[in-house]
């Protein structure tokens, strides 16, 4: 299966369907902590909606249309990172990524998305990388910012997130500045 190794202990790689139940388990023992940021929580119910977002996942790879891939650490599912859609036309795509909670501020983020945006640049010969996080997201925009995105602007009221809008910062990165 696919496998970006990023590090001696950090590894992205798709996910299967027998993946389902430990991604299951991190959503929901993440639930609220998630749900602050990410739309898609409530939506993930039970083991088998989380069987349904993995072949989606592995449909979308396979068509070369995005690159969803859990983040294992030391072998350990511990979150997510991804394209969205991958514009060939222009040669770009937008970056996004979770964490579980406990397994936060260790660095493993900041390092995931080097690894996947490497990969986009290198690999899948991407021009331009964004992020986009709500603007009181401080620790996905300071993921960004370590990586070397620039803040573009702000997009108001960019998402429906529950019962409210909220604001998304803009960044992107170009290859030739990507590190």
């Amino acid at each position: 299966m696919f496998r970006i190794p990023v590090d001696e202990s950090l590894d992205l790689a798709l996910l299967e369907p027998r993946h389902a139940p430990l991604l299951y388990a991190v959503v929901d023992e993440n639930r609220a902590h998630l749900r602050r940021y990410l739309p898609w929580v409530d939506a993930t119910r039970n083991v088998n909606d989380s069987v349904l977002f993995i072949q989606g996942c592995l449909e979308q790879f396979a068509r070369g249309v995005s690159v969803n891939v859990g983040i294992f650490s030391r072998g350990q599912l511990v979150g997510m990172s991804g394209t969205h859609t991958v514009q060939w036309a222009n040669r770009r795509t937008e970056l996004g990524y979770w964490l579980s909670e406990r397994w936060q501020g260790k660095g493993l983020m900041t390092r995931a998305v080097r690894g996947l945006g490497t990969y986009c640049v290198h690999s899948l010969g991407l021009n331009r990388l964004e992020i986009r996080a709500a603007t009181d997201n401080t620790r996905s925009r300071k993921v960004a910012e370590r990586l070397g995105f620039k803040l573009e602007g702000v997009s108001r009221q960019a998402e429906w997130l529950y019962d409210h809008f909220v604001d998304h910062a803009i960044y992107g990165i170009l290859a030739s500045e990507w590190r």
